[in-house]
């Protein structure tokens, strides 16, 4: 009998792909890094071609490994669209939802919807795992997550998307800083040197600021940066620089017991909520159903 490539061989493909380094995209599939490159070795040998060159920094895919790599996405998605078109005959929102969302968004708007959401939806039972935009991506893509909840702008190929609510950025600081000057302004110009701080590359949210808070001079930025929202709100409280916060956090455990406070900016400093799907999943209609709740509930 002619041996075939196992799903989970194809899903790795796939994840080495998007992400071109064996370690990132063993963790998106939430393997071992040895498991992982043992999989791809599998496969290569079952296929008898070599799909990838490496290297100590990156990972290059030949032209067979190319090739391979595009077939096994056209496949996966063709075996989601058959898991989504049996989902179908149940009632819309009801049974597992695998969702995935990025650290910036969970812990501040899931604790006030969860609720609401069973009390709405009493079958629906939600599974929700965190991780970075290029993570939970990656394992959309894979199917081990049915959509995501994300901020945009991102750039996230086959996918559809549908936009909740904007959600404003606002101006963070130590009630006794110096660093904003007399009467205490938002403006970035009169800001000192590498006053601003921000989160490590990686998460969405330094972007956004970047881009929303129309920051254009790199060098007012700290060259220190925070790998979590909450050490950056515990060095903004040490008054180590200011920093930018989305408005869902403001109320949230993040600036109890601080002496941060905080500043609105202009009308157009936000970023987007999204909730994101495999391109033309047969569930589109039931993710815009969730998307028009949480908008609702915003």
């Amino acid at each position: 009998m002619l041996r075939l490539p196992t799903m989970k061989q194809l899903q790795y493909l796939v994840a080495l792909r998007e992400y071109r380094h064996f370690g990132r995209a063993a963790g998106a599939c939430h393997v071992s890094q040895p498991a992982f490159s043992i999989a791809i070795q599998e496969l290569e040998t079952l296929l008898g071609a070599q799909l990838a060159d490496r290297t100590n920094r990156q990972v290059t895919f030949t032209n067979t490994g190319r090739d391979v790599a595009d077939r096994a996405s056209k496949i996966l998605q063709e075996l989601h669209g058959l898991v989504d078109d049996a989902r179908q005959t149940r009632m819309p929102l009801s049974g597992q939802l695998r969702l995935g969302s990025i650290p910036t968004i969970a812990p501040f708007l899931f604790p006030g919807l969860l609720p609401k959401l069973r009390k709405k939806f009493p079958q629906l039972k939600l599974f929700l795992e965190e991780g970075l935009t290029a993570q939970i991506h990656a394992a959309l893509m894979a199917g081990d997550l049915d959509l995501i909840l994300i901020a945009q702008p991102y750039d996230l190929r086959n996918t559809e998307s549908m936009k909740l609510f904007k959600d404003a950025f606002h101006l963070a600081f130590n009630s006794d800083t110096t660093l904003l000057g007399k009467g205490g302004t938002a403006s970035i110009a009169k800001l000192p040197a590498e006053s601003i701080l921000l989160l490590q590359d990686g998460h969405c949210l330094r972007n956004h600021a970047l881009s929303a808070c129309r920051i254009r001079n790199m060098g007012k930025v700290s060259p220190v940066s925070a790998s979590s929202l909450l050490t950056l709100i515990q060095m903004v409280d040490a008054d180590l620089g200011v920093t930018y916060i989305p408005e869902m956090a403001l109320g949230s455990y993040l600036l109890k017991n601080t002496r941060i406070r905080t500043l609105p900016l202009g009308a157009g400093a936000y970023r987007e909520i999204a909730l994101a799907w495999r391109r033309g999943s047969d569930r589109g209609e039931e993710f815009r159903t969730l998307g028009e709740f949480i908008g609702g509930q915003a």
